[in-house]
């Protein structure tokens, strides 16, 4: 068995993570704070652990913004939080601590990583610049046409 092989069968092991588990919760809270006072008033503000949740949920399933469960909070929440722990830098800062607890639980193997992706056609894709339609000139007057234009 490769050393691959068994990293994977370490990750096979571990359950299946959809919520921040508490412990691990005790770590990322801190972190996705932003000091700033709020603009509006009114409700206050969600909490950011089933917003998280919902981050989660949303990279598990590679489904859209739209597609989130509402037990997470409103779509438009989340993503206004999430782009807020991202210019704040706190998702970096939290991506550290998942990096740091999955290095303590599995181990990460530093000397062999890959990226995948994966480039389609677009479904309704043109080839080539976009072409853009060419207002119609004017219509040359004629006489006729310039007589009558005189009299009005």
């Amino acid at each position: 068995m490769t050393t691959t092989q068994l990293h994977q069968a370490k990750i096979d092991e571990q359950p299946v993570i959809w919520e921040v588990p508490d412990a691990l919760w005790t770590r990322l809270a801190p972190l996705l704070l932003i000091d700033k006072p709020r603009k509006k008033s009114g409700r206050p503000a969600r909490d950011a652990r089933s917003i998280f949740n919902g981050l989660i949920w949303l990279a598990r399933t590679g489904s859209q913004w739209s597609q989130i469960p509402a037990q997470f909070g409103p779509t438009t929440t989340i993503h206004n939080r999430f782009s807020a722990w991202v210019e704040h830098g706190c998702l970096e800062r939290a991506w550290a601590v998942l990096l740091e607890e999955y290095g303590e639980v599995i181990g990460i193997e530093w000397t062999w990583q890959s990226a995948d992706g994966c480039i389609v056609k677009a479904p309704l894709g043109k080839k080539g610049p976009v072409v853009r339609r060419k207002r119609p000139e004017a219509i040359p007057l004629t006489e006729a046409n310039l007589a009558q234009n005189e009299r009005s």
